[in-house]
């Protein structure tokens, strides 16, 4: 994004100067085609987050209707399908191999905010203490990998962070 603001002033000088530059059209054109594309992903990934956003809602929603099943099952399709985990990482008393995946993940701040509410959703300290455990351990990598790659800190999430400390 720098370098975009950097050719960005260049171009606005050479205008402001008045000197012939024939790729300046090319510049500007590539500019806005940039500031486009980067509004158009912008908008691909509010887009995304509100369909997560929605299939959370659903599985809370079959849960509450008692259907866990349906509930779990959604669950591990969208962490396969959206963010690219298997559900089995998540209650693998190891962590390493999900620190593996997150590291190697591509997810963005959105992506992994979203990833968190998703995990967060599935702790149950009452009924299921030692998945809910382990869960919560990948939780708070999440939680690390936000804080420390993307300096994104939720209110909600040191919330949560506090909650489940009292478990692990």
């Amino acid at each position: 994004m720098e370098v975009l603001e950097a050719e960005v002033l260049a171009v606005a000088e050479v205008a402001e100067a008045g000197k012939d530059n024939h790729d300046l059209n090319f510049k500007l054109n590539l500019v806005q085609e940039f500031n486009l594309n980067g509004m158009y992903r912008k908008d691909l990934i509010t887009a995304e987050i509100e369909k997560l956003a929605q299939v959370l809602a659903k599985i809370m929603g079959l849960k509450i209707e008692l259907k866990l099943e349906e509930a779990d099952a959604l669950f591990k399709e969208t962490l396969a399908k959206s963010f690219g985990l298997d559900s089995k990482l998540l209650t693998e008393p190891n962590t390493s191999e999900f620190e593996k995946w997150l590291s190697q993940s591509e997810l963005n701040a959105e992506h992994l905010n979203s990833l968190s509410d998703f995990i967060f959703s599935q702790l149950d300290f009452e009924n299921n203490i030692i998945p809910s455990q382990l869960m919560a351990q990948k939780l708070n990598f999440v939680y690390k990998k936000l804080v420390d790659d993307f300096q994104t800190v939720h209110l909600i999430n040191m919330g949560r962070q506090k909650y489940i400390e009292q478990y692990i």
